[in-house]
């Protein structure tokens, strides 16, 4: 059997879809080497892994991309935190690969000086991408803001216009502080973001069809296993079994971007609706927020413990808890902060799984509005989460890595 090392960046909502695939492989026999967060050592070790702390220079890091003022300000701030990230996590993961020894390598797409160390390498590697990819394509807009899918000539024509000003603005901004990185590894710049995602042989895209939307020239390293939803055991606490009426889930960002009025309004928005609203706040104070008799704020609670009974998730557009949502069955009302939360919620409202409310408009009286037709789309939720069992999970992705990296027969 295989040793494989898996390597993470400092984000929850990044390890925890990659821990079900590394269960399957161990399960498989494989030995698995994990380099992640240092708040997630202990979890990864009861799975058995040999796992080690990343560069804690890396963990000090944050995103500070909410402070920007326009777009572009907010892709240039975190452009350059994964450029001074990348700085430390390409010399931590060839260590790691000078004393694990692996025979392949998993690399999270959003640790760019990783990434290259891995292609450097030489060996067999991946990566593995959580959140809506950037590639090019005939068939789906222009990556960014989040527009809908071009329908005839005049929106094919609105695609082919606007690439150069989202596409290009996002590759100017990226393709120099990355190809210093890789330059520094010996390594052939890219020369667009495609070239990017191209380079490694296997790609595993943690989402699927009808949510991602269908295209007809996939590059053929893309490999969709659908969201590989997972939450660390817990026991429901005791008071989840008190509340009565219909669940709505509100969730903020696992990693800090000032979302935390999105909690705000749905307090307001949903007051005097039968529902009881569950928020979760995993990178805010929860004391800080005040309360109402039909919510409960928690600084951190498994997703999956209130889904099973929840009508509808109001989300930051983060893709983990978007998806978790979908994966339930359960509609999803999206706020779109930024990030790739724009991508994100459209291919909510796109796939007639939920609704879509820019933070832009965000309001009580506009969220609840939002939230009642979420409410209405159980129908096209659940048609995503059959989607996403349609595409394999967790046991699909141990399998393109056996078959495409390591050699194996799918047989």
């Amino acid at each position: 059997m295989a040793r494989i090392l898996a390597y993470t960046s400092p984000a929850r909502g990044h390890l925890f879809p990659l821990i079900p695939i590394l269960d399957e492989l161990n399960k498989r026999g494989h030995d698995i080497v994990l380099r992640t967060l240092v708040s997630q050592l202990e979890l990864a070790r009861s799975h058995g892994f040999d796992v080690a702390p990343i560069d804690n220079r890396i963990e000090a890091m944050p995103h500070d991309d909410y402070k920007a003022r326009s777009a572009r300000g907010g892709l240039q701030r975190a452009v350059s935190m994964f450029s001074a990230r990348a700085e430390f996590d390409g010399f931590d993961l060839q260590q790691a690969i000078e004393s694990a020894r692996p025979d392949a390598v998993i690399v999270d797409v959003n640790c760019w000086g990783a990434v290259a160390a891995a292609e450097a390498w030489g060996g067999p590697w991946a990566t593995f991408c959580p959140y809506p990819l950037a590639l090019t394509s005939r068939d789906v807009p222009p990556f960014g803001p989040g527009l809908p899918p071009a329908r005839g000539l005049l929106g094919r024509m609105r695609d082919r216009a606007l690439k150069p000003l989202f596409v290009g603005t996002f590759e100017h901004i990226m393709l120099p502080p990355l190809n210093k990185v890789r330059e520094r590894l010996g390594l052939a710049p890219v020369s667009n973001a495609d070239d990017m995602f191209g380079r490694p042989p296997l790609l595993l895209y943690l989402t699927a069809e009808p949510f991602e939307y269908p295209r007809s020239d996939w590059p053929p390293n893309v490999v969709m296993v659908g969201p590989c939803a997972w939450d660390p055991p817990a026991e429901p606490p005791e008071w989840l079994a008190e509340i009565q009426r219909p669940i709505v889930l509100v969730t903020t960002s696992s990693e800090f971007q000032n979302d935390g009025r999105l909690i705000e309004a749905a307090l307001d928005a949903l007051s005097k609706e039968n529902v009881h609203i569950i928020g979760t706040l995993p990178s805010q104070d929860s004391a800080a927020f005040r309360t109402s008799a039909n919510a409960s704020l928690v600084p951190f609670l498994p997703h999956g413990l209130v889904l099973d009974r929840a009508v509808c998730a109001i989300t930051h557009g983060g893709m983990g808890a978007t998806q978790k949502a979908l994966t339930h069955g359960v509609p999803v009302c999206a706020v779109p902060f930024g990030r790739d939360q724009m991508e994100v919620a459209r291919r909510v409202e796109v796939a007639g799984a939920g609704t879509r409310l820019p933070a832009s408009r965000l309001s009580p009286d506009r969220l609840r509005v939002k939230v009642r037709e979420a409410m209405m789309c159980a129908e096209g939720a659940r048609r995503v989460s059959e989607g996403f069992t349609s595409a394999g999970g967790p046991f699909a992705a141990a399998t393109a890595v056996e078959t495409r990296l390591l050699g194996r027969s799918s047989d």
